[in-house]
């Protein structure tokens, strides 16, 4: 699998570099600015980009911008981007076009190389890796909304794990349940969130995170 690095610290990039190649991922490039994220992405076709939000030349958000801009040429590339605080906005726009193949991880999840490889992976198969506190955040801003009040403390639980992009089999073995409860919880939150029922999983992620983050 080959991966499209961009980091602007040396000795972050260098161990991320060091880390995916452990694990059996090829870097085809490892970038420290948005131009040369722009470019590698351009001409190098990655199976999926990891990309820090902020990077040289206007340190604020050029590391996504470049992501977004590589996904409409290019639609569905698979992209993880990496921050160092939760910014809902960026969740927002990196998930807007519908299409899966994204994921949004606090920089202190790399640390944790097992969790991280399996974000990266998860993303390169069209799915999504979404960080748990930006999860948090998101149910804590709509924890007034009607249909979420409806829901259990279970049924949070469950949704909180799904957003993250856990499978259902995933869900069951985090929560000690069997698949069969698990799923019973799933319909639950989609009849009373008003979503249709999908057994694709990064399609019904998406669909989840949609509502929590809309302005209802």
């Amino acid at each position: 699998m080959r991966v499209v690095l961009a980091e602007d610290l040396f000795l972050l990039r260098d161990g991320l570099v060091r880390l995916l190649e452990a694990f059996g991922f090829e870097i085809a490039a490892a970038v420290e600015s948005g131009p040369e994220l722009e470019r590698a992405l351009a001409e190098l076709k990655p199976d999926v980009a990891v990309v820090d939000v902020r990077l040289p030349p206007t340190h604020t958000d050029e590391g996504l911008q470049c992501a977004l801009r590589a996904r409409r040429e290019r639609p569905g590339l698979p992209v993880l981007v990496l921050s160092q605080h939760v910014e809902q906005l960026y969740a927002r726009e990196l998930l807007a076009d519908g299409s899966g193949g994204v994921g949004y991880l606090l920089k202190d999840r790399v640390f944790d190389a097992e969790q991280f490889v399996d974000a990266v992976r998860r993303v390169a198969a069209g799915g999504t890796a979404m960080d748990p506190q930006v999860i948090q955040q998101l149910l804590a801003r709509h924890g007034d909304d009607r249909p979420l009040a409806r829901l259990t403390p279970r049924e949070r639980e469950v949704m909180e794990l799904m957003a993250q992009g856990r499978s259902n089999t995933a869900i069951a073995q985090k929560m000690v349940v069997t698949e069969r409860a698990v799923a019973k919880h799933t319909a639950n939150i989609f009849i009373k969130l008003g979503l249709e029922v999908s057994d694709d999983d990064n399609r019904r992620v998406l669909a989840v995170l949609a509502y929590l983050d809309s302005d209802r």
